[in-house]
């Protein structure tokens, strides 16, 4: 499966954003899909996850609340709606197809497409 991150963009603190993952290839409904984000001069972190029936999600703390993921596999997409955006919320964002480990690590996700710019004004 390959996978592409869009929907990025410049948007004020408080403002809202929805992000795109698209794939392809005939087993994306198979896989669980994973959010990444990655500041400036930084690692790449966690932000969420979905699995492949849409009835479990896992976030990182920062989001909860803020930013919901979904997935629609008739589209062979998953989203990432990230509401109540702050300037600390700016980074690339990615998306990739989980593996196996724990969520949290880069190392359990493969299938990383390019990343989308998420810029928060304050």
């Amino acid at each position: 499966v390959q996978l592409q991150a869009s929907g990025g963009g410049l948007v004020q603190a408080g403002g809202s954003l929805r992000l795109s993952c698209a794939a392809s290839g005939r087993t994306f409904s198979s896989y669980a899909v994973g959010w990444f984000r990655q500041a400036p001069g930084k690692e790449r972190d966690f932000v969420a996850v979905i699995n492949w029936s849409n009835d479990f999600t896992y976030y990182v703390d920062s989001v909860k609340g803020r930013f919901t993921i979904s997935r629609d596999n008739a589209k062979n997409t998953v989203y990432l709606q990230m509401n109540s955006l702050k300037p600390e919320d700016t980074a690339v964002y990615y998306c990739a197809a989980y593996q196996s480990g724990s969520y949290y690590y880069t190392s359990s996700f493969g299938s990383w497409g390019q990343g989308t710019l998420v810029t928060v004004s304050s």
